[in-house]
């Protein structure tokens, strides 16, 4: 019997052992356990060891303080112009109050789920295609302030939305593309247009600076021929300057030279016939010969008329 007894008795130490230990938790980083007392919330247990006590407490919910993804599928939304379009969107959010998690609403993300489905109609709604597809970070804002400001209650923070894909009906996909089509052409027309005006007017330009830079060596040319011509007149007066100093200065030399021989009156007489003789060398030419010389011309004169009569009888 005593054996039995003993037997008995450490069963049931090794069973309490077993309960005692199976009822210590260490709540992991990151995650928060929701204790529930006799049914009752009790208490939120944070990152750390605890002891709950058997068959009184009981671990409700174990929630994840992270921040999570939620990627919710594709959802028909109307645009203001009557285009059924497809919008998924993905959630970005966090887990602050355990407690309002776990009892604030049943499956708390179909709800969030929902909550952005209809919330999303609503803003699309007030918008036509091209202005739901170029205002994605208007929509993103005004869903996030929405979500959060819902999801409060909850012990959610939504932190970030964001509109994955937009997707329009396949007829107006092939109409936006034949658009986009479009507009590249008129891009390129427009480009190939400016670059073929550029060119024209650099060969303008090209032919401008030509005809300038010829125009300006005409015009040194011509200044440099007149310079030349200049220096050559310049040149030629010089030469003939010169040659009547020269003559003037020989003329001065011979009227000094015959005035030191202190010639003859005759000679002079002769001299002065002479001068007369050459100055009497053109047709138009009239001649006033001084009374001192007219003697001494007629005796000239009558000499070369004998002389001329006296040549036939030396022929005969």
């Amino acid at each position: 019997m005593p054996s039995v007894a003993l037997i008995i008795v450490g069963i049931l130490l090794l069973v309490i052992l077993i309960i005692i230990i199976s009822n210590v938790k260490i709540v992991p980083q990151a995650k928060s356990y929701v204790i529930e007392r006799l049914g009752a919330y009790y208490v939120t247990w944070e990152t750390g060891l605890h002891v709950k006590i058997p068959f009184i407490d009981r671990i409700s919910r174990v929630v994840l303080r992270k921040e999570q993804v939620a990627d919710f599928p594709p959802q028909p939304v109307i645009t203001k112009d009557n285009v059924t379009i497809q919008i998924d969107t993905v959630v970005f959010f966090q887990i602050t109050d355990p407690k309002l998690y776990t009892y604030g609403v049943e499956r708390p993300m179909q709800a969030i789920e929902n909550l952005t489905a209809t919330t999303l109609r609503n803003i699309i709604g007030e918008l036509e295609l091209d202005n739901t597809l170029t205002s994605r970070d208007v929509i993103n804002s005004k869903i996030r302030l929405i979500l959060d400001e819902a999801t409060d209650p909850w012990g959610i923070k939504v932190n970030r939305v964001e509109l994955k894909n937009i997707l329009p009906p396949r007829e107006i996909q092939d109409a936006m593309e034949k658009q986009m089509k479009a507009e590249r052409e008129r891009r390129e027309a427009i480009l190939r247009a400016e670059g073929e005006k550029r060119s024209q007017i650099l060969v303008a330009e090209g032919r401008k600076e030509s005809q300038i830079l010829e125009a300006e060596a005409d015009k040194q040319a011509a200044i440099l021929k007149a310079e030349a011509v200049k220096e050559a007149k310049i040149r030629e007066a010089e030469g003939e300057a010169r040659a009547i100093m020269q003559v003037q200065t020989a003329l001065a030399d011979s009227i000094k030279l015959l005035n030191e021989a202190n010639p003859r009156q005759s000679v002079l007489t002769m001299k002065s016939l002479e001068a007369f003789e050459k100055a009497a060398d053109g047709k138009a030419t009239k001649i006033i010969i001084p009374s001192e010389i007219q003697g001494l011309a007629g005796l000239a004169t009558s000499l070369a008329a004998l002389g001329r009569k006296e040549q036939p009888s030396a022929d005969e």
